[in-house]
């Protein structure tokens, strides 16, 4: 299905029945991020899943526009008025997802019954921030001199806990979904990381709010580079900062785990609504 918002065009999918779940990817990821997921989540969920604007099957109508936090939130938010209008839907985002996902809550809370935030690299909010900002112009000029696989190493690198030499978790994913993602790369290296990871969240607005916000971590990525912002918001707001099976990327490493924990999450909070 597709849904024509603001500069693009969305594909997105629906499975499942019940109270309304936005999935919002993270990096290169589209729809297909959540694929070993979805299922479990649909037998209690109408499950909305879809690629974010300039990714795979979703389209720009300039392929030369920047990107910003705030229109893909818009996005978000359209397709949540497109689909259960005037109800009160859940969302999940997970890295660049996640910066999304609180974005769209400080602009439409009262659509929103509970927003799960997992390991947002909202990095202006540490106190190291300009380590961070260095990195994100270390990433793009590599890019521009030196292209993709070069800029991805710099990033990678800069993503970890320091001196961590640690094999990362690797799963075979299906070639057809290798190749989307691998396609999508350029897109965020290029868009998607100089503009996200320099966005400052409105931290008043976000206090406000947090009687509806999860903060979420990976059980094994204490102290790497996008689990501390999780970590450092929920400190601030006095928070409990939930753990989710897995590092950052546990949503493709521990599937299962991670789908039940994210059920058991959503259950959770709406019985203590």
């Amino acid at each position: 299905m597709i849904l024509r918002v603001n500069g693009a065009t969305l594909h997105y999918e629906v499975r499942g029945q019940g109270p309304l779940l936005l999935l919002i990817p993270g990096g290169s990821g589209g729809a297909a991020a959540f694929d070993d997921v979805v299922d479990h989540l649909a037998a209690e969920h109408r499950v909305v899943t879809y690629d974010p604007r300039g990714m795979s099957r979703s389209t720009l109508d300039d392929p030369d526009a920047e990107q910003s936090v705030a229109e893909h939130a818009d996005d978000a938010a359209r397709l949540l008025d497109a689909l259960a209008p005037g109800e009160r839907a859940g969302v999940f985002g997970t890295s660049s997802g996640a910066i999304v996902a609180l974005h769209l809550l400080t602009t439409r809370p009262e659509h929103l019954d509970r927003v799960i935030a997992h390991e947002p690299p909202v990095v202006e909010v540490l106190p190291d921030a300009a380590e961070y900002r260095a990195l994100v112009t270390r990433v793009r000029d590599t890019f521009e001199a030196d292209g993709l696989m070069p800029a991805m190493t710099v990033f990678a690198a800069g993503l970890r806990k320091p001196g961590d030499t640690t094999p990362q978790p690797q799963v075979e994913l299906p070639p057809a979904r290798v190749e989307q993602t691998m396609a999508n790369l350029p897109f965020f290296v290029g868009r998607i990381v100089p503009s996200f990871m320099t966005y400052r969240p409105d931290l008043d607005r976000l206090r406000t709010l947090s009687s509806q916000l999860v903060l979420a971590g990976g059980q094994d990525s204490r102290g790497e580079l996008p689990y501390r912002p999780a970590a450092q918001l929920a400190e601030t707001f006095g928070t409990e900062l939930v753990h989710f099976p897995g590092g950052h990327t546990g949503l493709t490493t521990h599937p299962t785990e991670f789908a039940e924990h994210l059920r058991l999450s959503l259950s959770t909070c709406r019985s203590g609504r």
